[in-house]
């Protein structure tokens, strides 16, 4: 017995040394790296806090408001509003006011709160936190039910897309819904999540991404902007063209509200990891396939090309069809609007990018006649509602969020999205990982971040002195400059 302890005492003594002796062999003759080849011990550490280097940033050496994309600032003001149905923040703003930047201008006689239009009428049913201890080492919280106010727009300040085009118009009654995202990029508990909380609050739609159309996007009550990719996924025969019937069997659906039609510059991607039999069905492709979708569509090849197939596209399916745009070259921009103003019998939906681009847009359909007959969608980290003021406010009448709603699903910027090793089983199908997310619960944080955005939105229209948030305009937006000169929008 005494031999055996001594046997086993030696291998746990030995083994270490051994490890690393096998190791630094190993690296030390490999041929990929050459820092491994001359310093094993040292190059491996290397790679291992090079790995570790998102962490590090995001947690201990940037400050609240410098990680990119999204800084721990605007991370947080997003969660708390999913988590505790707040946005209330202590001892003041963490704003760099020396800097350039946006500025909603506040009404010397703000709009008292009885003095807006807001339909609260029915109130909406959720659960949210409430905090009980929040120490260095322990954190206690509970989920209370309450009954909350919507914010919904009146029936007079609803927006009404294909009003005097479409067959069946897309009535909004928020101002405010989710941007693009696809089941396959999303899991499903995600969508579904998603669709829940959305159909919740109600008033708001959600994109389905070029991915095509899910049983996952149908689970709660929910509008549905159905969008459609150069792939076409969802609406595409077995050689990958166009398939009428298949677009006839959507947008015959009575939740999808409206199409849209879109690309990404660098083409789409989703790797063959995450291609399950069911995302195949769904998007007719085959298993395990990895997808890059082209970068542009080959139905058309000119601006009266393009609007003839949205055109067709309108007419088979009776619903307002979108264009998603990113505005980089202002003359294609300028070539396109005028086709669109010679092109009498079109009055779609187009989605833009903010700030440059959005106020240069609005202007540009206003001096072509267009601007009350398309309806304008701005994106780009809009994911608070002063963001999503200032962006209505430079010419948008509706704004797409994203990577809120992925916060309050559980997102935590880990930025492995394309790898399908989310660790919190936001952007996987792995069914492993997908279990850290639990449906329900960010179900009815989805639908408090949405709320809590419509009340700051209306909070920030008094101040600006109007009753609605459809009433604000480049009049109540001014920039400040570096140097700390202001500049009015409108002039």
């Amino acid at each position: 017995m005494l031999t055996i302890l001594l046997v086993l005492l030696l291998m746990i003594m030995t083994a270490p040394p051994l490890l690393l002796f096998y190791l630094w062999r190993r690296d030390r003759n490999q041929r990929e790296h050459s820092v491994l080849r001359n310093f094993p011990i040292l190059g491996k550490l290397r790679y291992m806090f090079e790995k570790m280097g998102p962490e590090l940033r995001q947690y201990l050496f940037l400050n609240d408001n410098e990680a990119k994309p999204f800084s721990r600032n605007e991370y947080e003001a997003a969660v708390i509003a999913g988590e505790y149905k707040s946005r209330i923040i202590g001892f003041g703003s963490e704003r760099d006011f020396d800097a350039g930047g946006f500025y909603l201008q506040n009404a010397l006689y703000p709009t008292n709160r009885n003095e807006l239009r807001i339909d609260n009428s029915t109130k909406v049913s959720t659960w949210v936190y409430e905090l009980d201890e929040d120490n260095l080492f322990t954190r206690k919280e509970h989920l209370v039910e309450r009954d909350i106010s919507p914010y919904l727009l009146t029936e007079e300040d609803t927006i009404i897309i294909g009003k005097e085009t479409c067959r069946e118009p897309f009535y909004a009654r928020g101002l405010v819904g989710q941007s693009a995202m696809s089941f396959g990029s999303l899991g499903d508990k995600a969508i579904t999540a998603l669709s829940i909380g959305l159909g919740r609050a109600g008033g708001t739609w959600m994109n389905t991404g070029e991915g095509g159309l899910s049983d996952y996007h149908l689970k709660g009550n929910v509008d549905i902007i159905c969008q459609i990719g150069p792939a076409l996924f969802g609406v595409r025969d077995e050689d990958g063209a166009f398939s009428v019937e298949a677009f006839k069997q959507k947008s015959a659906l009575p939740q999808v509200k409206a199409l849209a039609q879109g690309a990404k510059t660098r083409g789409g991607h989703i790797d063959g990891s995450k291609v399950t039999e069911e995302i195949a069905r769904i998007r007719h492709v085959r298993v395990g396939e990895t997808i890059d979708s082209p970068n542009r569509f080959s139905e058309f090849q000119t601006h009266k090309e393009l609007l003839g197939f949205i055109e067709k596209l309108r007419e088979i399916g009776g619903k307002p069809v979108g264009i998603k745009l990113v505005v980089g070259n202002v003359k294609d921009i300028e070539s396109l609007v005028h086709e669109m103003a010679t092109y009498q019998e079109l009055a779609d939906t187009v989605g833009l990018p903010l700030k440059a681009a959005l106020p240069y847009v609005h202007r540009l359909l206003i001096e072509h006649g267009l601007r009350d007959r398309i309806k304008l969608f701005a994106s780009g980290k809009l994911i608070t509602a002063d963001k999503v003021a200032i962006a209505l406010a430079l010419g948008a009448d509706l704004v797409n969020i994203a990577r809120g709603l992925m916060f309050n699903v559980g997102c935590i910027q880990a930025q492995v999205c394309h790898t399908n090793r989310c660790p919190v089983g936001v952007a996987t199908t792995d069914p492993k990982l997908q279990r850290a997310l639990v449906v329900d619960e960010k179900s009815f944080r989805v639908t408090n971040y949405i709320i809590s955005l419509r009340e700051g939105l209306y909070n920030l229209t008094a101040a600006a002195g109007v009753r609605s948030p459809t009433e604000l305009s480049q009049e109540h937006v001014i920039y400040q400059e570096p140097d700390g000169h202001i500049r009015l929008m409108h002039d």
